[in-house]
C-alpha cells in the first residue's frame, strides 16, 4: 500500500513538471527594448523582470496568464497557450500610455499596486508633465491636477504652499520617497527647492491619508518620489527664461545613472544650479519675485544581496539663497525692507527590503532625516531712517535649526488563494526646531515625538470588490517655547490618537468603477509652515504665536468617486466624478489682533474656531486618440466655510473707527479652478504642448498701511496659460538632442494690483507666480525619451 502511494505522488509530481514550461521573450515598444518592465503571473506571487535589453524568462504552467507592466506603457494581458509555447521566444509589443491609467503607484496603500486597481484616488504627475509645463520646481508643477492649487503668499520671500481639497497647506503631508521628512520649515520654501530633474513623478492622493502616513494628512498627501538607476545613461540641460521679456532666470541640470549587466547594482546623480534675478512688477524699488540662486546635488544607489532583498539609498544636498525688499545690491540692515535666506539642507534615507522565495511575505526597514540649517534677516529700516530704526534693523539677523529623523518597519502579508493584503507597520517621528531671533526676541524651540502604529486589510473577495480597512495609532508629544518679546506661550502635549480609514472600490463593469471612504485625522498643537514665516506689514515685521490653551483640531473626511476609463483599440478615455466632504473640529484660524508690540511688530495668534467644513467636487476627462495627440482637463468645484462667523481681524480700541473683521468663509480660496493640457505631435519628432490653469475670484486680505485697519478685496479671475514647442534629433544611437522654446503666461494675467513702498503689506500677492515669461533650451543624452 506505500509503494501505491508512493508511486502516485512521484506520477503527480511528473505530471506537475510537466506542464509546468519555461517562457522567454523580449519586450519592446516602438521597437526599443523595455528595461524593468515587470512580468506576473496572474493569480500568482511569481514574477520577473526584464533585463536592460528587454530580455526575460520564466517558468510556468501552461493556461496561465501573464500581466506585462511598465512605466509609461499601457498594461497587457497574455494567456500562455500551446501555440505560443511552440513560437518561443516571445515577442510582446507594448503601447504608449498617453493618459497614465496604467501607472503603478505606492502611496495609495503603501505597496505598489496599478493605479486603476488602487482603492483610493491617485494622481500621477509624470516627467512628461513636467517638461510639457516646463516646471522647474515642485511647486510650478502641482497645479495641474483636480484639487490641487499652489499659491504664492509673501511678495518679500516668495513663500509658497500647496492647497489639497480647498484647505491650506499646513493640512498637506509632503513626503519625499514616501517618508515623512518634510518638516514644517521645508514646507515654507521646499517646494520651490525641489527641481523637478531629479524625479521620476509625483503621487498625489486627496484626502484621507492620514491613517497610514500620520496627523498631517487631513487633506492628502504629496509623495515626492526621486529617480532610480535603470540603465546606463546621462543627460545634460540647459535652460534660459526672461520674466517679463528681460529678467532672466538660469538653470542647468545633469545626471547620469550606471547600472550593472546583473541589474544587482546601480547609481543614478545628479547636480541642478538656479540662478534667477529679481522681478519688480510695479517699478516701485520692491520685488515680487526674490532673487533666487539654488544649488542641488544628490544621488539614488540601489543594491541586490541577492535574489530576495534589496537595498535602497538616497542622499539629496540643497543650498538656497533668497533675496527680496529693495536695494538687494547693500547689507540688508541698510534697507527700507528685506527678506534674506540662505538655506543648507540634507535630505537622505536608507531602506532594507526583503521578501521570502514566493514573495508572499515582505518586509522592509527604514530611515530617513532631513536636516536645515538656515541662516535669516527679516527686516529694515521701515521707511524711516532714525536711530532706532538702524538698531532694530541690525538685530533682524537669526538663526534656525531644523531636524527630522523617521524610523520604521513595515511587513506585509500577500494572501495566495484571496488576492488579500494584510500591511502592518510601526514609524518614530522626531522633528526638533529652533528659530530664534535676538533682535526681536522672537524664539520657536519646538520637539515633538511621535510612535505610531498602523495597520491595514486589503478584503478581495471578487474581482469586482475591494475594501481597504485600516487603522493609525499615534502617541504624540509636544514640548514647545514659543516667545515674542514680552509674549512666552508653552505647550507641553502628551496625546493618544486612533485615525481610522475604510475606502470601498466596487468595479461594477470592466470600464466603470466606483469608490467611497472615511478618515479620520487630527493636528496637536504645534507650530506650522506658515506659523514660521514673516511677512511685513506697515514696514514693520508680522509674527505668529500659538494662543494659550489652543486644542487639538479633529477633521471627518468623506470621498465618494466614479471613474470611467476604457480603451477602443489606440483610443484612450478616462472620467472621473470626484465629491469630497472635510469637517473640521475646534480648527486652527490666524488672527490679526491689531496688537503692537512695544518695538512696533505686528502680532497675529493661532486659535481655534468653532468649525468649519470643505465640500466640493473634482472633475477630470483625459482623451487621446493615438500616441501623436492627448487631451486633459480638470477642475474643482468648492466651499470652504465656518460654522460660525470667524474673527480674521480684532480691534484693539487704540484707533478710532476700528472695528472687529468677521468672516464666514475661507479667505484666498477660490471656488472654481481648474487645468488643461495637451500634446500635440506636429511631425513624427515634433511636439508642441498647450498648458493652462484657471484661478477663480477668491477674498485677499489686505492691511492698510496708512491706518494698519484690514480690508477684503475680491481678486478677478486669471487665465495662466503656456506654448512649448519641441523638436527631437537622433543624432547616433546612443546620442540624442532635444531643442525647445515657448511662451509661459502667454497672456501676461499678473496681479496689478500689488500693494507698494517700504510700507507695503507683503502678504497681499495672489495669482499666476510670474508674468509672461519667454524661455528656451537644450537637452542631449543618450536616453530616446529625452
Amino acid at each position: 500500500m506505500k509503494i501505491l502511494k508512493l508511486l502516485f505522488i512521484l506520477f503527480i509530481s511528473t505530471l506537475h513538471a510537466q506542464q509546468m514550461v519555461e517562457i522567454r521573450g523580449k519586450i519592446t515598444a516602438n521597437t526599443e527594448a523595455i528595461a524593468f518592465a515587470n512580468i506576473s503571473v496572474i493569480g500568482q506571487s511569481k514574477g520577473t523582470s526584464t533585463d536592460k535589453n528587454g530580455h526575460f524568462s520564466i517558468n510556468i504552467s501552461e493556461g496561465t496568464s501573464l500581466k506585462v507592466q511598465a512605466i509609461g506603457y499601457k498594461t497587457k494581458i497574455i494567456k500562455i497557450t500551446p501555440e505560443i509555447i511552440q513560437n518561443q521566444p516571445l515577442l510582446i509589443q507594448l503601447e504608449e500610455d498617453q493618459l497614465g491609467l496604467d501607472q503603478v503607484v505606492i502611496s495609495a496603500t503603501r505597496n505598489r499596486v496599478n493605479i486603476k486597481e488602487a482603492p483610493v484616488v491617485v494622481n500621477v504627475l509624470s516627467p512628461r508633465l513636467f517638461s510639457a509645463t516646463q516646471s522647474i520646481s515642485v511647486a510650478e508643477s502641482l497645479n495641474y491636477q483636480p484639487g490641487v492649487r499652489v499659491e504664492t503668499n509673501c511678495q518679500n520671500c516668495g513663500f509658497t504652499q500647496v492647497r489639497l481639497n480647498g484647505l491650506d497647506g499646513s493640512y498637506t503631508q509632503v513626503l519625499i520617497n514616501s517618508r515623512a521628512v518634510f518638516s514644517a520649515l521645508n514646507s515654507v520654501y521646499g517646494l520651490e527647492q525641489i527641481p523637478t530633474s531629479i524625479l521620476d513623478r509625483i503621487e498625489v492622493v486627496r484626502s484621507g491619508g492620514s491613517a497610514l502616513y500620520g496627523s498631517n494628512a487631513i487633506a492628502g498627501t504629496v509623495n515626492i518620489i526621486t529617480k532610480d538607476p535603470v540603465l546606463n545613461s546621462w543627460q545634460i540641460s540647459s535652460n534660459l527664461g526672461f520674466i517679463d521679456g528681460k529678467i532672466p532666470d538660469r538653470t542647468i541640470n545633469i545626471d547620469a545613472s550606471v547600472v550593472n549587466e546583473e541589474l544587482t547594482s546601480g547609481i543614478t546623480v545628479f547636480g541642478m544650479k538656479r540662478d534667477r534675478n529679481s522681478y519688480d512688477a510695479n517699478h516701485d524699488g520692491f520685488s515680487e519675485l526674490t532673487e533666487l540662486c539654488n544649488t542641488n546635488l544628490g544621488a539614488k544607489a540601489f543594491l541586490k544581496p541577492n535574489d530576495n532583498s534589496k537595498i535602497t539609498l538616497d542622499l539629496t544636498a540643497l543650498e538656497e539663497y533668497r533675496r527680496g525688499g529693495d536695494q538687494l545690491n547693500i547689507a540688508p540692515h541698510l534697507t527700507d525692507i528685506t527678506e534674506e535666506l540662505h538655506h543648507n539642507t540634507i535630505i537622505g534615507g536608507i531602506t532594507y527590503e526583503f521578501h521570502n522565495q514566493d514573495r508572499s511575505n515582505n518586509f522592509s526597514i527604514y530611515s530617513s532625516g532631513q536636516h536645515t540649517d538656515r541662516k535669516s534677516f527679516y527686516g529694515g529700516l521701515g521707511g524711516g531712517r532714525t536711530r532706532q530704526d538702524s538698531i532694530t534693523a541690525a538685530n533682524a539677523y537669526g538663526n534656525t535649526d531644523d531636524l527630522a529623523l523617521l524610523i520604521g518597519g513595515q511587513f506585509t502579508r500577500n494572501f495566495k488563494n484571496t488576492d488579500d493584503v494584510l500591511t502592518l507597520g510601526s514609524e518614530y517621528n522626531l522633528s526638533n526646531t529652533q528659530d530664534h531671533i535676538p533682535g526681536y526676541q522672537r524664539k520657536i524651540d519646538q520637539k515633538v515625538n511621535a510612535i505610531g502604529a498602523f495597520a491595514q486589510y486589503e478584503w478581495k473577495p471578487s474581482e469586482r470588490f475591494t475594501a481597504l480597512i485600516g487603522s493609525r495609532l499615534d502617541y504624540v508629544n509636544i514640548n514647545g517655547d514659543y516667545t515674542i518679546q514680552d509674549i512666552d506661550r508653552n505647550s507641553d502635549i502628551n496625546q493618544t490618537v486612533v485615525s481610522p480609514r475604510l475606502t470601498l472600490r466596487y468595479k461594477f463593469s470592466e470600464d466603470w468603477q466606483l469608490r467611497g471612504g472615511y478618515a479620520r485625522g487630527f493636528r496637536a498643537p504645534q507650530a506650522f509652515n506658515e506659523d514660521m514665516h514673516i511677512s511685513s506689514v506697515g514696514g514693520e515685521p508680522q509674527f505668529v504665536i500659538l494662543s494659550k490653551n489652543l486644542e487639538t483640531e479633529y477633521s471627518n473626511a468623506y470621498t465618494a468617486s466614479v471613474n470611467y476609463a476604457k480603451n477602443f483599440n489606440k483610443l484612450q478615455t478616462n472620467f472621473l466624478l470626484e465629491g469630497f466632504y472635510t469637517e473640521l473640529q475646534n480648527p486652527f484660524t490666524t488672527v490679526s489682533t491689531g496688537t503692537s508690540l512695544p518695538n512696533g511688530s505686528i502680532l497675529e495668534e493661532v486659535r481655534n474656531g468653532s468649525g468649519a467644513y470643505v465640500s466640493g467636487t473634482n472633475i477630470e476627462i483625459g482623451v487621446s486618440p493615438s500616441s501623436k495627440l492627448s487631451f486633459q482637463m480638470g477642475g474643482t468645484f468648492q466651499n470652504s466655510k465656518y460654522k460660525e462667523a470667524q474673527v480674521l481681524f480684532e480691534a484693539d480700541g487704540s484707533k478710532p473707527n476700528e472695528t472687529d473683521i468677521v468672516i464666514s468663509e475661507f479667505v484666498r480660496n477660490p471656488n472654481i479652478f481648474g487645468y488643461i493640457n495637451t500634446n500635440i505631435s506636429i511631425f513624427a519628432e515634433t511636439n508642441l504642448d498647450l498648458t493652462g490653469t484657471y484661478t477663480g475670484p477668491m477674498t485677499i486680505p489686505r492691511v492698510i498701511s496708512e491706518t494698519g485697519f484690514l480690508q477684503l478685496n475680491e481678486s478677478n479671475s486669471f487665465y495662466d496659460f503656456n506654448i512649448k514647442l519641441n523638436h527631437h534629433f537622433d543624432i547616433t544611437d546612443n546620442f540624442q538632442m532635444n531643442i525647445y522654446g515657448g511662451l509661459q503666461n502667454i497672456f501676461n494675467a499678473y496681479q496689478d494690483d500689488f500693494d507698494t513702498g517700504a510700507t507695503r503689506d507683503s502678504d497681499y500677492i495672489y495669482g499666476p507666480s510670474q508674468p509672461r515669461t519667454f524661455f528656451f533650451g537644450i537637452k542631449f543624452g543618450n536616453l530616446h525619451d529625452l
